[in-house]
């Protein structure tokens, strides 16, 4: 992901702009048009946070508010990073079989999210494939062997057969996860976008209701900003001969998954395989959690697939796709009710 979402060259057609269906009216209480804005920022997750707000009436001090958002950063991380081995993740990742483990409200949120999504894309979303991940050299090396030569068959199937959250158990009631034995957790494809949500969840408790919270290229819009505008963001474009899409996240988020950045690392649950036919895929929703659950599901959705599924659950989205030696794109009717013609 880009810090940044505007296109990296200039383009000479229109911006095209995606707005809401409708002003929400509760997000303008507080709204003050002679509101300072300030911009506060840090690093997570392997990239930055940011945070564009209007100051709320009262007094404000932009360095409580930085403490406030990196506590819950590292409460997130504490919970679901797959990189520290005693984090909650970390620790059920090396559980033996048959152990149940109580997950942390945070941690149990994105799990009942990520297995939603997996059962409505048919696959493509997985929480459980930290083997695979592992084997192709995006994550970390948990087993006391390394994974064996990303060329050889025989290794990636048995990472693809040690994967999978058909092996798992899980009881939302209780908040209880059964490690089958062997099974790893990756929640990078929905992690960040919680934690945006948890920002700006942590912003409307401190009563700023107007801001522009940012993780690593995903946002969410909370109200106006004091101009009167909505909190503009610029799809990623990574291609000419697209017109730019900017989108009004008034109350709502967007989520950014492909491999212009970072090359080939969505990797396909159901193949084990990487993805090579999804350049960038972009969803706007009310949550950032969702929104970035599935633009990774999307990313992953052989193109017809992927069409039917924003289709079938409404989403807005964004598909630049590979197809015939072309980038194309494909905007979601969901989407295209919402841009300003």
């Amino acid at each position: 992901m880009t810090l940044s979402c505007v296109s990296p060259a200039p383009d000479p057609q229109p911006v095209r702009l995606a707005l809401p269906g409708a002003i929400d009216p509760q997000a303008l209480v507080g709204w003050r048009p002679e509101a300072d804005l300030f911009e506060i920022g840090g690093e997570t997750m392997g990239t930055l946070w940011r945070v564009r707000l209007a100051a709320p009436a009262g007094r404000f001090v932009p360095g409580e508010l930085v403490g406030a958002i990196a506590h819950r950063l590292e409460v997130i991380l504490a919970q679901m990073s797959h990189w520290r081995v005693d984090s909650a993740l970390g620790r059920f990742n090396r559980a033996p079989a048959g152990h149940w483990a109580i997950l942390p409200a945070d941690f149990a949120r994105v799990i009942a999210c990520a297995l939603t999504v997996h059962a409505q894309s048919d696959g493509a979303f997985d929480p459980a494939i930290g083997r695979l991940v592992c084997h192709w050299g995006h994550g970390p090396d948990l087993a006391d062997t390394p994974p064996g030569d990303r060329t050889d068959a025989r290794a990636l199937d048995a990472a693809r057969r040690a994967s999978g959250c058909a092996r798992l158990a899980w009881e939302p009631q209780t908040a209880r996860l059964r490690q089958p034995g062997g099974v790893w957790l990756d929640l990078s494809g929905i992690a960040k976008g919680f934690a945006v949500d948890a920002l700006a969840a942590l912003l409307r408790e401190r009563g700023i209701g107007h801001a522009l919270v940012e993780i690593g290229g995903e946002f969410a819009g909370l109200g106006l900003r004091p101009d009167g505008d909505p909190w503009w963001v610029d799809l990623d474009t990574p291609v000419m001969g697209i017109a730019p899409l900017r989108v009004a996240l008034h109350q709502l988020a967007v989520a950014t998954s492909g491999d212009y950045v970072r090359g080939r690392h969505t990797i396909d649950p159901r193949s084990g395989q990487p993805v090579g036919h999804a350049l960038a895929v972009s969803v706007v929703h009310a949550s950032a959690m969702w929104a970035d659950a599935w633009a990774s599901a999307l990313g992953v959705l052989e193109p017809a697939a992927a069409k039917r599924a924003c289709r079938t659950h409404d989403l807005a989205a964004r598909l630049l796709l590979r197809e015939g030696g072309l980038v194309r794109e494909w905007i979601s009717p969901a989407l295209v009710r919402m841009i300003d013609t």
